[in-house]
């Protein structure tokens, strides 16, 4: 049996315990028409831990990188009952040990991991030679009780909007991937810039999380029914996340992105614990997700060049 079969049986048995973006479904629909594979952490037939991952052949050089559209991809632990803080790190270094064995035998050029959150422990991989970048994200952290999660918005930017827009507006939940993701286009062209994710990608992941009722797509109207905004967020039990948004440059006004993100975590609130906003290290955007009463949660970069051609090819290629 291979890895991905075993990490397939897995995933269906381990349901909610497996991050959605580490759910064998979800690296099947990102990494459509490209090459993944999961490394695993063994001890006989117990599963320790495990790292899907993308790799890639470039200039005659093997790679891997983050797919598209995900946060992280590991390292995911099955810990044993009732470690101590001690053991658990000891937990920790093994299992990260057995799987970036596994990389080291395919002879990566490169390597490039986002790890969860929830990782704080990136000795192994610094013993192992990667470098760490710190990379911040913007959480929610509960979105069960809509009162208090409304009182902690900017009283004076994000519950103004929100109340000025409420009886202009309507959001639905039903629109179609594929208008979605040529809204997703035409709003990046009318930036003057091109799109970086295909539409049939965005149609893809979207379509597939929304079958599975892992996704929606909330779309913001006017009296008229004119489309305003739309957002595609995926989630599961823990954590929503807000993967992409897009907006008409001309019908867009200040507010429209409020009102639909408080709609949205109106919809999830029972459905999931938590909300992430995915990022962003841009200082305008920080602010923005900030001021919805978010908090500033950081995650690891790590990356490894083991062949500094590579690196330069990067560097030329940017």
């Amino acid at each position: 049996m291979s890895n991905k079969e075993r990490y397939k049986r897995f995933c269906e048995s381990a349901g909610s315990q497996v991050p959605l973006f580490m759910q064998h479904w979800w690296m099947d629909t990102v990494c459509f028409g490209k090459s993944w594979d999961v490394a695993l952490a063994l001890d006989g037939d117990r599963l320790l831990g495990a790292m899907p991952f993308l790799y890639g052949r470039k200039w005659g050089l093997s790679y891997v990188l983050q797919p598209q559209l995900t946060q992280f991809s590991g390292p995911l632990f099955c810990y044993p009952d009732n470690l101590s803080p001690s053991h658990r790190i000891d937990f920790e270094n093994r299992t990260v040990a057995l799987l970036l064995d596994q990389l080291e035998r395919r002879r990566l050029a490169y390597v490039l991991i986002h790890c969860a959150p929830s990782v704080s422990n990136w000795l192994p991989f610094y013993w192992a030679g990667f470098s760490q970048t710190t990379r911040y994200t913007y959480r929610i952290n509960d979105i069960s009780d809509l009162d208090s999660l409304f009182r902690s918005f900017d009283l004076q930017k994000r519950q103004r909007k929100i109340n000025r827009y409420a009886d202009s507006t309507s959001v639905r939940f039903d629109m179609d991937p594929a208008d979605f993701a040529a809204f997703h286009a035409r709003y990046w062209n009318s930036k003057g810039k091109r799109d970086l994710l295909s539409a049939d990608f965005i149609d893809r992941v979207c379509r597939t999380a929304v079958s599975r009722g892992n996704g929606l797509i909330a779309s913001l109207h006017d009296t008229q029914g004119r489309l305003l905004a739309a957002r595609f967020v995926a989630f599961d039990s823990e954590c929503a996340y807000a993967l992409l948004s897009a907006s008409d440059p001309l019908l867009h006004r200040s507010g429209h992105n409020e009102i639909l993100i408080w709609r949205i975590l109106q919809h999830l609130s029972g459905k999931c614990r938590a909300f992430d906003f995915e990022g962003s290290m841009d200082q305008g955007i920080e602010y923005f997700y900030r001021s919805f009463g978010a908090q500033q949660t950081p995650f690891f970069a790590l990356s490894k060049c083991n062949n500094p051609l590579f690196s330069l090819l990067l560097k030329i290629k940017k």
